[in-house]
């Protein structure tokens, strides 16, 4: 096993009036090939800051975040960008679905975005949505969806472009029990099956059974309990 997504002695302060805060020290973090993290902690410990910064979005003050095995710090705006959409797929709390477009448009247009080949992208659209068991709603548009199938239009896309690290913030959030533990063991088993490396931000301790550590965010460093 190799590790596809680490964190070295990742460090994040911020000035509050004359003061500087803390918010990350020193922070470590290795997620292996086909493990699926949870980050769990209290509102204000750090989560938002550690996922922004493990996702290239936010530059930590000190240390160093590897995407297989290469660095993205120091990286140029454009660069980053790109290996967002190539390296990095993203789910958050909602599922930011674009209303006017139907359910495989949705996961088409992110392959365009990075570049794939059309006849690629409509192949590997299909192998999701069937993957997903969401082949009889690819001409439906988002308003249509209930919300599970929202989330999983959400993972669809996500794993479109073949990223290495997924990210997912609150993914069961808005929805009730029974959909949200649906949506997890979604994302774990294409995690395991497609060998990525998985971090998910939660508050959902239903859900804690599917992953395969679970971390906490404590004075700026990730513990396990």
């Amino acid at each position: 096993m190799s590790n596809r997504l680490e964190l070295q002695e990742i460090t994040r302060t911020f000035h509050d009036g004359g003061n500087e805060r803390t918010i990350l020290d020193r922070l470590n973090l290795e997620v292996d090939e086909g493990e699926f993290v949870a980050v769990m902690g209290p509102s204000g410990s750090g989560k938002s800051t550690f996922l922004s910064i493990a996702g290239a979005l936010l530059e930590p003050t000190s240390g160093r975040v590897l995407l297989d095995g290469a660095s993205i710090i120091g990286k140029e705006k454009q660069e980053l960008s790109e290996l967002r959409l190539r390296k990095i797929g993203f789910i958050f709390q909602s599922a930011n679905l674009i209303p006017y477009l139907k359910v495989e448009e949705q996961l088409m247009l992110v392959a365009k975005l990075a570049g794939m080949e059309k006849a690629k992208a409509g192949k590997r659209a299909k192998e999701l949505l069937d993957k997903m068991e969401l082949a009889h709603r690819r001409t439906a548009y988002p308003d249509t969806l209930s919300g599970g199938e929202r989330q999983r239009v959400a993972i669809a896309r996500a794993f479109m472009n073949d990223p290495a690290v997924l990210f997912a913030d609150e993914p069961t959030a808005s929805l009730d029990a029974a959909r949200g533990l649906d949506v997890v063991q979604m994302i774990r088993k294409q995690v395991r099956e497609q060998r990525k490396s998985a971090v998910m931000v939660t508050h959902d301790d239903r859900v804690l059974s599917l992953c395969d550590r679970v971390l906490w965010l404590e004075n700026g460093k990730l513990v396990e309990r």
